[in-house]
C-alpha cells in the first residue's frame, strides 16, 4: 500500500476516493523513562527513550490507519498528517490520518 502525504502519486490515477482514514494511540510516559530524561535534562543529549516511545507510537498509528483503508478496499493513503494532543498528565495521543483512495498506473 502506498503512503504518503502529498495529494497525488506520479505515475498513479486516483480512480476512487473511499474517505478519511485514521489511527490513533494514547500512551502514557513510564517512571523509568522519566528518571532518565530528567538525568538528561540536567546533563544535556538526545533522550532516547521518548524518541523511541514516539517511533513506536508514529507506527502503530500507522499501521491502524493502513488496516483501516485495506477495509474500505484501498491501496493508497494520500494527503497523511500527524496530529498530537494531551489527553491528561502525563499521557498523549498521536493520531495519523489521510484520505483512502483507490489507484491505478496512468
Amino acid at each position: 500500500m502506498i503512503i504518503t502525504t502529498t495529494e497525488a502519486i506520479p505515475g498513479k490515477q486516483i480512480k476512487r476516493i473511499l474517505g478519511i482514514v485514521r489511527g490513533n494511540t494514547i500512551r502514557a510516559r513510564h517512571l523509568g523513562r522519566d528518571i532518565t530524561a530528567a538525568f538528561k535534562n540536567i546533563t544535556g543529549g538526545e533522550i532516547t527513550e521518548y524518541t523511541k516511545l514516539m517511533a513506536e507510537s508514529r507506527e502503530q498509528c500507522l499501521d491502524r490507519m493502513r488496516e483501516e483503508a485495506l477495509t474500505l478496499g484501498a491501496n493508497a493513503v494520500i494527503g497523511v498528517r500527524f496530529m498530537t494532543s494531551s489527553m491528561m498528565q502525563n499521557a498523549s495521543e498521536l493520531l495519523a490520518y489521510g484520505t483512502a483512495v483507490y489507484v491505478e498506473d496512468d
